[in-house]
């Protein structure tokens, strides 16, 4: 990223937003957020369970008397009131997702019984005010190997993409970022009448806390960050980071095969393995089997190889496709959905850094990703998003991640996650000085409230009783399958069902 064109728009910014940290400031001066930290709330029912109410921010914090926002936030009661210690915020990930629903999740967590549980809608999402984008006709279908002469197809439909969200959205646009939304936290520290919050945030979640943390860090208590997001690789890195993460596991996966080649005949070695799956691969893309492509088969590689349980449903499938019989589980794996509205958060605070505008830089990625990292989509991660066409200016350069005036906290990181890349969570606890704790062989994305009682009741310890775990520890993830396990599309079923928690970092 170019800094040097963001110096002055930062200084002033940021001597404006000096004085918006608590309702007053020690030299007398007039608080310019003080009649949005003075709302008072009004909570009424809404999702089961839980209260929510209706904040007014402002649009842009460097002119706060101007435009405004809505957020709307969700409450659950700690449910044991005598050991109550505050709030505890939460953040589901995306960028985009809707939080609201979170306490839900965490209900029968320890944190649960000590504090109140707030979920939200960040701005731009859902019952917030909502940056949505008309989305544009396909001019490709989506291809896991695609032609030299489909690239700029895929860069015209991501241009008409961007285009097309501009025309919908270009007014709120540019203020939709993390920085914003960390203040937009703030705020709503302050109307709750807390002097500190406590976090926790899954996949983009993870930077949000660690931006809040960096732009209030004497407002910040206790911090988790689940799934977290590399600290220098927002973004396009990051991206690009989960094909090779999502190779990775096939790899594992053909070496656990390989192993029993008794049971499956898919190779004596993962070589072997890895050279049936892309036998597999090119009988599909010269005639598809049922409903089954050769993109849908790299789909289901990429999904099925992540999580541990289901690695003898795929390895069925494979000898099912490769006997040129369909594969039930493989297509379930592979599923996809687009609505026709779709929300613009993701495609916009991704741009709110520089990404290259060059389209053979893409061009020349996309041609190793299709031959390497062909599988969950790796060439997706590589091709060029709206963020190459951007179409707004950011107004202030990414925030400089750090931990200074806020306790030690935890970083959770599952070994095979693809989305948020093992990698992401060892230098974001680097990066902040936080305690690391590595969920082995598991490639779940989203941990802390899940069914690893593991991983469960070390979170629990440090949120609750404030006992942070070794500076770096680990848990067990889910086992890998016994052979006498049945195949079982209904167990594919639960996992894919189970994925609450941000599937885009």
């Amino acid at each position: 990223m170019d800094v040097r064109r963001f110096t002055t728009v930062g200084l002033v910014l940021a001597a404006v937003l000096a004085t918006a940290v608590g309702t007053s400031t020690g030299s007398g001066r007039s608080d310019p957020l003080a009649e949005f930290h003075n709302q008072e709330l009004v909570w009424k029912p809404c999702h089961e369970g839980l209260d929510c109410a209706e904040l007014v921010l402002p649009l842009d914090y460097a002119r706060p008397a101007e435009e405004k926002i809505s957020l709307v936030i969700s409450r659950r009661r700690a449910t044991d009131p005598a050991r109550r210690r505050g709030v505890l915020v939460l953040n589901p990930g995306g960028p985009g997702g809707s939080g609201l629903g979170m306490p839900l999740y965490l209900a029968n967590s320890g944190a649960a019984q000590v504090y109140d549980l707030i979920g939200f809608d960040p701005r731009g999402v859902g019952g917030s005010t909502a940056l949505t984008c008309n989305t544009v006709p396909p001019l490709t279908k989506l291809d896991s190997r695609p032609a030299d002469e489909d690239f700029p197809r895929w860069a015209a439909e991501a241009r008409a993409a961007e285009e097309a969200c501009q025309r919908s959205a270009g007014g709120i646009r540019q203020f939709i970022n993390t920085p914003n939304t960390a203040r937009d936290l703030d705020v709503v520290r302050a109307v709750l009448g807390e002097e500190k919050i406590n976090y926790l945030g899954y996949s983009y979640g993870t930077y949000l806390g660690a931006v809040y943390g960096s732009l209030f860090p004497r407002r910040l208590n206790r911090s988790v960050l689940d799934s977290s997001v590399h600290p220098e690789w927002i973004w396009r890195e990051q991206f690009r980071a989960q094909a090779v993460a999502l190779r990775r596991n096939v790899e594992q996966w053909a070496e656990w095969v390989a192993q029993r080649d008794e049971h499956f005949k898919l190779g004596t070695d993962a070589a072997g393995v890895m050279a049936t799956v892309e036998g597999v691969a090119a009988s599909l893309a010269a005639q598809p089997v049922a409903d089954n492509t050769r993109t849908d088969f790299d789909a289901a590689m990429g999904v099925g190889t992540r999580y541990r349980p289901l690695w003898s449903q795929l390895a069925d499938a494979v000898t099912r496709l490769r006997a040129r019989q369909p594969a039930e589980s493989a297509l379930l794996m592979a599923r996809s959905a687009q609505d026709e509205l779709v929300s613009g958060v993701f495609n916009t605070v991704t741009c709110e850094v520089d990404w290259p505008t060059d389209l053979e830089t893409y061009y020349e990625d996309m041609r190793v990703f299709r031959e390497r990292y062909p599988y969950g989509f790796g060439v997706v991660r590589a091709a060029p998003t709206t963020c190459a066409f951007r179409t707004f200016t950011p107004p202030e350069p990414e925030v400089v991640l750090k931990r200074d005036g806020y306790p030690v906290g935890v970083v959770v990181q599952a070994e095979g996650d693809t989305q948020t890349q093992y990698e992401s969570g060892p230098a974001m606890a680097a990066r902040l000085g936080h305690n690391l704790l590595t969920v082995l062989d598991e490639g779940r994305h989203g941990i802390y409230g899940s069914k690893n009682a593991c991983v469960n009741r070390v979170v629990d310890r440090y949120l609750v009783d404030g006992v942070l775990p070794p500076s770096s520890s680990t848990c067990p993830g889910d086992p890998r399958p016994t052979l006498e396990a049945p195949a079982s599309v209904p167990l594919v079923q639960s996992y894919l069902d189970g994925l609450v928690l941000g599937q885009r970092p």
